[in-house]
């Protein structure tokens, strides 16, 4: 849809149509005084199934309500030829001839009016959205612009998980992706069409776990349907053992991607996996690997997609390379680097650094035509929206089981740039200086959530930090959410670590 919104608008914008839409927003979504949210919780049932839940909406044209979950105000739009509704949780109006939710810059213009009339009411002050909105966002707020808007301290959005017998693993994952920005905005706005046949969708589930994250519920949630789907598409992780937390994050990034892939059939996909899905445009980035054949100096190149980056850490049986403080990587991202405190900058420089693979593992060089030694190098080709870094903390070999405590200090934000394939061949053509251009904020990131691992292999357990706010973080421990300081997540252990891209690019 374009920008410029919706063409179906103008068949509502007849007669005393502002103060109709008015008295909508003022009695049924944001209710600013007592008597009008009594009166909301009384008239907003469907007037179908008299359900208050299933996301109602409210006909433009008509009193009705009805349940958008159960497609009882599509019904009422297809027999009365009423096009536009409004959804009374967060605000969005639906165009039920576009099947999408509309922007148009006279009835968001009414919205935000009434909505801070409401907050007076409420006596409550200025109101910011849970993420900066960047381009590409913006551009999908006019598209969908119920997102709720939230005041400091609001706690829509948090809600606690039910450990369902060792699932600490799976609340701690749940709980960063329903806080990855643009995913919430693909599961709010309805984007996905299921095409599965029987009821083992794990991307409908993801969408009705937001929908019940977002519903404003305080009480912990039971993620029993979850589970189960997972169970049954990873049946590697079914049990009631505990299990990895980075290999459930993998593997359900794996289901969704397999479930969500044809939503966008026919957009020319525009990431490495050749996939344009919401998870391989929110996680997919490219690995470039470059092999160089030390008697021609021929380079090898290849390109993999990847959802996570692997780093090995100081005290585990793989060497680790020495790095001094104080280096050009670590000044880059601020990292204060305290006597034998490894940053994260240091693992990535280690992942990206040259190695030589030795004589035990020649190539065949095809500028020799013969096999020969050579040096291998990672560099990140393409980034992805969402960076998750895997601190490897567990150690299993033939052997040795252990897991490795080490402090890794990560930074609040992270500059990619140096680890860029771009900014090798710079470096080659003599071309890239230190430090970093501050103004290019291309491979810039903020982190979100960070998923923590206390205790040992045998025994351990599963939390999180989430930021909900600019900078307000709360620690999420199956059912209990408690707030954070921003010292309690810097100075957690760091197990799995998500960065947000702070500027996305058209596309």
């Amino acid at each position: 849809m374009s920008p410029a919104g919706c063409s179906h608008v103008n068949s509502y914008k007849v007669d005393n149509w502002k103060q109709n839409l008015r008295v909508i927003y003022q009695c049924f979504v944001w209710s600013g005084t007592a008597e009008t949210r009594k009166r909301k919780a009384k008239s907003c049932i469907c007037h179908m199934c008299g359900a208050h839940l299933n996301r109602l909406h409210s006909c433009l044209y008509c009193v009705f309500f009805g349940c958008f979950t159960k497609k009882h105000i599509h019904e009422h739009a297809k027999n009365k030829r009423h096009n536009l509704a409004i959804d009374l949780l967060y605000g969005g109006i639906y165009c039920f001839m576009c099947q999408d939710y509309i922007y148009d810059k006279d009835m968001e213009q009414i919205a935000k009016e009434e909505q801070r009339k409401a907050w007076k009411l409420q006596g409550i002050g200025e109101k910011y959205s849970s993420w900066e909105p960047t381009k590409r966002e913006l551009e999908l707020l006019r598209h969908n612009p119920k997102r709720r808007k939230i005041t400091t301290n609001c706690t829509i959005g948090l809600r606690g998980l039910i450990n369902l017998g060792n699932t600490c693993f799976m609340n701690c994952i749940v709980q960063a992706l329903t806080h990855t920005p643009l995913l919430r905005d693909f599961f709010l706005s309805d984007r996905h069409k299921c095409e599965m046949q029987s009821n083992s969708c794990l991307v409908c589930e993801m969408s009705q776990l937001f929908q019940e994250f977002y519903s404003g519920h305080r009480s912990p949630h039971i993620p029993f349907r979850l589970l189960h789907l997972v169970w049954t598409h990873a049946r590697h992780l079914a049990g009631y053992e505990q299990q990895d937390a980075h290999e459930f994050l993998i593997a359900a990034l794996d289901v969704l991607h397999r479930h969500c892939k044809d939503d966008d059939n026919g957009k020319k996909a525009n990431n490495p996996n050749h996939c344009n899905c919401i998870i391989d445009q929110i996680f997919t980035g490219g690995l470039q690997s470059d092999v160089t054949c030390q008697v021609c100096h021929g380079v090898s190149t290849t390109i993999d997609p990847f959802w996570d980056i692997s780093l090995d850490l100081p005290g585990s049986s793989t060497p680790f390379w020495p790095l001094s403080p104080g280096s050009d990587g670590s000044a880059v991202n601020g990292e204060s680097h305290a006597s034998g405190t490894t940053t994260l900058t240091d693992c990535l420089r280690r992942f990206t650094r040259p190695e030589h693979l030795g004589s035990s593992a020649k190539i065949k060089c095809s500028g020799c035509h013969s096999y020969q030694e050579s040096t291998k190098q990672l560099t990140m080709k393409k980034l992805p929206i969402v960076a998750c870094f895997h601190l490897k903390r567990f150690e299993h070999s033939a052997k040795l089981r252990r897991k490795i405590t080490t402090y890794v200090s990560f930074p609040l934000e992270l500059d990619m740039t140096p680890f860029m394939a771009s900014s090798k061949e710079s470096r080659m053509n003599g071309q890239y200086q230190q430090p970093v251009d501050t103004l290019n904020n291309d491979n810039k990131y903020s982190l979100f959530a960070v998923v923590n691992h206390q205790g040992t292999l045998e025994s351990g357990h599963y939390t999180s930090f989430i930021r909900q706010h600019k900078d307000q973080w709360f620690k999420c421990d199956d059912a209990i959410i408690t707030k954070a300081s921003i010292k309690d997540v810097l100075d957690s252990e760091g197990y799995l670590l998500f960065y947000h891209k702070q500027f996305l690019e058209y596309e």
